[in-house]
């Protein structure tokens, strides 16, 4: 399989996502040539690691030098606790600012452990290493890290490149259904906002992408990539362009708010907030009923989703209003005028996101099994 080198730009320097089936097995040549480490740092979860430690540890070539440090990466744990925990058992371990922590795992592993990188002795080098398709495609590129805070997901972080990413498909042949499902939505979600020929593709190939075909893997995943690494290379802080990435999420966000980081995988309340966010595109007369009834048709595509929170509208526009775009208690949100564009409003009348939120589960509801909803 063709192994691909896209590169990223970044404040910090420029750095590689290798991506392509059996990269992991070049781990250690990619690692060594960012230069000599005092020690390696693995952080990772337990389910994880039984996962795919053994395949890891011969392509990393794991010596007395490494130290591995697990944490609960469940969404209800990626709080300052784990933070605490890592940085601890990282100081226990010796780890000094000549060494490197290569997170492996997947979004809650990169965000936590990046957060640990950008702030343990002020700074240590990081090397991501997905293990899940939404971070195989979103989460490890564009150097966001952090936790989430009772009052709001991600509110608690620093902007910290990686000097490496190394995505292999591979390693998604242990990933459990559900999550690999979780990730097609920020897929989805890329093809949306950016790629209108491969939203195309995911509709007429989405039978082989849910089994997992390794050739269709193998090109659908740089080109995911591909579009992260242009989008935060012109806007590495989310001023401007890189909001785009947030379709959906203004939804999302609050959806899993609300339900403690318990109910939704991060993929499943995407695939709800992108179903809302089309919507809201089509009251506010800018998304086309023709391009709302195609998303709604592929995000169904990905499966039952966990139900939408019975919980009044209020609590979810209060959850919104902690959304990192909202400002000054203003709403904003990232809308999509046809399939393969999108930018962020900030004029959306507040009467017609209560509506949308009213109507979203009831018509997705409405449609019963076609729609494949679920408890």
């Amino acid at each position: 399989m063709k192994i691909t080198r896209i590169r990223v730009q970044s404040s910090a320097g420029p750095y590689s996502v290798v991506a392509g089936a059996g990269a992991v097995g070049h781990a250690a040549s990619e690692i060594a040539a960012l230069g000599d480490f005092a020690s390696i740092h693995i952080v990772s979860s337990p389910k994880v690691w039984r996962a795919v430690g053994k395949t890891l540890q011969r392509g990393l070539r794991l010596s007395n030098r490494n130290a591995l440090h697990l944490f609960n990466d469940a969404e209800s744990a990626k709080h300052l606790r784990s933070v605490e925990q890592i940085a601890r058992s990282l100081c226990r371990a010796g780890a000094d600012r000549e060494s490197l922590i290569v997170a492996v795992g997947g979004g809650v592993v990169g965000d936590v452990a990046g957060f640990v990188a950008a702030s343990y002795l002020r700074g240590v080098a990081l090397v991501h290493l997905p293990t899940t398709l939404v971070a195989q495609v979103d989460s490890s590129i564009g150097g966001k890290t952090g936790v989430n805070l009772p009052e709001g997901k991600n509110l608690v972080g620093a902007f910290y490149p990686p000097r490496l990413v190394i995505t292999d498909p591979d390693l998604l042949r242990t990933l459990p259904d559900r999550e690999f499902r979780g990730g097609l939505a920020e897929v989805i979600k890329h093809a949306i906002i950016a790629d209108a020929a491969m939203f195309a593709q995911l509709e007429a190939r989405m039978d082989k992408i849910l089994r997992r075909d390794r050739d269709v893997l193998a090109s659908l995943i740089p080109r995911n990539v591909l579009i992260k690494a242009r989008v935060v290379s012109h806007d590495e802080r989310e001023s401007g362009l890189r909001e785009i990435l947030n379709f959906g999420h203004t939804f999302a966000h609050a959806l899993e708010s609300v339900t403690h980081y318990r109910r939704y995988q991060h993929g499943e309340a995407v695939a709800w907030g992108m179903m809302a966010a089309a919507f809201l595109g089509h009251e506010v007369k800018l998304t086309l009923a023709e391009d709302v009834s195609r998303i709604i048709s592929l995000v169904h595509g990905l499966g039952c989703l966990p139900e939408w929170p019975r919980v009044s509208n209020s609590v979810l526009i209060a959850a919104m209003r902690s959304d990192k775009k909202a400002r000054r208690g203003v709403l904003r949100f990232v809308l999509s005028p046809r399939i393969g564009q999108a930018r962020t409003y900030d004029s959306v009348p507040l009467q017609t996101v209560e509506r949308v939120l009213r109507f979203t589960p009831r018509l997705i509801a409405a449609a019963g099994d076609h729609l494949g909803t679920s408890k």
